[in-house]
């Protein structure tokens, strides 16, 4: 029988707004990643805009972390998911071919789906 696989579930609900606490979640994630454990990022709020084509590399640096744009390559990279709430985008004028590839929309039920599933939720 197979070991499970230990999960770990951030919300990022900041964007430019507030760039350290964006970034927070990104390099979190990463080492997460970087140790064998999955990670999803899930966008909400203002987090959504991170997921712009383009966005990441206009973002201002944030608590002394590497820009965005290399912590969003790098999460992408290594196998992290990114998760885009589907009414948040909505509620900016934001359409779906206007987000990176690597990214998914999601709604409600997945969000908690993946929460229920995670062995940890970290909300940023």
């Amino acid at each position: 029988m197979s070991e499970k696989q230990e999960k770990i579930l951030y919300m990022c609900t900041c964007g430019e707004n507030r760039p350290e606490m964006a970034h927070i979640p990104f390099a979190l994630a990463n080492a997460a990643l970087a140790m064998d454990i999955n990670a999803t990022i899930i966008l909400q709020g203002d987090g959504v805009k991170i997921a712009q084509k383009g966005r990441a590399d206009m973002m201002p640096p944030g608590g002394g972390f590497p820009p965005m744009k290399e912590l969003l390559a790098s999460f992408v990279e290594q196998g992290g998911k990114l998760w885009v709430c589907s009414p948040c985008i909505k509620d900016r004028d934001i359409a779906e071919s206007d987000l990176i590839e690597e990214s998914s929309v999601t709604a409600a039920g997945s969000v908690n789906l993946e929460a229920l599933e995670s062995d940890a939720v970290f909300v940023f």
